[in-house]
C-alpha cells in the first residue's frame, strides 16, 4: 500500500520503519523538506516530500503530528489531497504549557478525530493507536505477548476495515470498533491517565486490556 506520514518526530519515524519492514511504499511528508533533513542528524527510513506530495501519491495517510497542530498540518497537505483516502489519526491533545502532567486542550464535547472529519469532509478519518507509546503502536507482542486491546473509531465502515487490516499486519488481535468519530472523545481522554500510569510505571511499555 502506498502510505504517507505527516509528522518527522519519533512516532513518525517509528511507524515508517515498520510499514517498510512490513513491505509497503512509504513516504514522510514536511513542510519544509529541506529544513527537517538540516535538523535532523539520524536518516529517516522512508522518502522525505512536502506534505501534499507526499498525501498526493498515497493511498493512505497517517496524522502523526502534535494534536493541536493536527487541522494546520493537514491543511498544509491540502483538502483534495485528502479527499476519498483513508486518514489515520493516532494523535493526541496533549497541552504542556503548565508543565508536566500536560492536560487535554480538547476533551468532553470535541476531539481531534472530529476536528479533522469536519475541517475535511471528504477524508475518511478513523481514529486509533492514540492510547499506546510509538513502539507498541507497531510491536504490540511488547506488552504481555500482544493480549491486549486497541480501538478504532470512524463514520466510514470500509475505511476501518482497511485499518484494522494495517494493524492486524502489526500483530494487534484485539481491535474494537467503538462507532463513530465522537468516540474519539473516549480514547483521547484516556491520555491523563495514561500519563499517570507511565510515571507509577516507570516505563511506557504498556496498555489497557478489555477483559469482557
Amino acid at each position: 500500500m502506498k502510505i504517507a506520514i505527516l509528522g518527522t518526530g519519533a512516532v513518525g519515524r517509528t511507524l515508517s520503519a515498520r510499514l517498510v519492514e512490513l513491505g509497503h511504499d512509504v513516504v514522510i511528508g514536511t513542510r519544509d523538506v529541506q529544513a527537517t533533513q538540516a535538523r535532523e542528524e539520524e536518516p529517516f527510513p522512508a522518502p522525505l516530500a512536502t506534505a501534499a506530495a507526499a498525501a498526493a501519491g498515497a493511498e493512505l495517510i497517517i496524522n502523526a503530528t502534535a494534536g493541536q497542530a493536527s487541522v494546520a498540518a493537514l491543511s498544509g497537505a491540502g483538502a483534495a489531497q485528502l479527499a476519498g483516502k483513508v486518514v489515520v489519526d493516532i494523535s493526541n491533545p496533549l497541552d504542556f504549557s503548565l508543565g508536566f502532567p500536560p492536560f487535554l486542550a480538547i476533551c468532553n464535547t470535541d476531539s481531534v478525530g472530529e476536528q479533522l472529519q469536519r475541517a475535511f469532509p471528504e477524508a475518511r478519518v478513523v481514529k486509533t493507536l492514540n492510547t499506546v507509546t510509538a513502539e507498541v503502536m507497531v510491536h504490540p507482542e511488547r506488552v504481555a505477548g500482544g493480549d491486549h486491546t486497541i480501538f478504532v473509531s470512524g463514520d466510514d465502515a470500509e475505511a476501518k476495515e482497511t485499518v484494522s487490516g494495517l494493524l492486524r499486519e502489526f500483530g494487534w488481535r484485539d481491535i474494537i470498533d467503538l462507532g463513530d468519530i465522537t468516540t474519539a472523545r473516549g480514547t483521547e481522554m484516556m491520555l491523563p491517565l495514561w500519563v499517570r500510569l507511565m510515571g507509577a510505571l516507570g516505563t511506557t511499555e504498556f496498555n489497557y486490556k478489555l477483559v469482557r
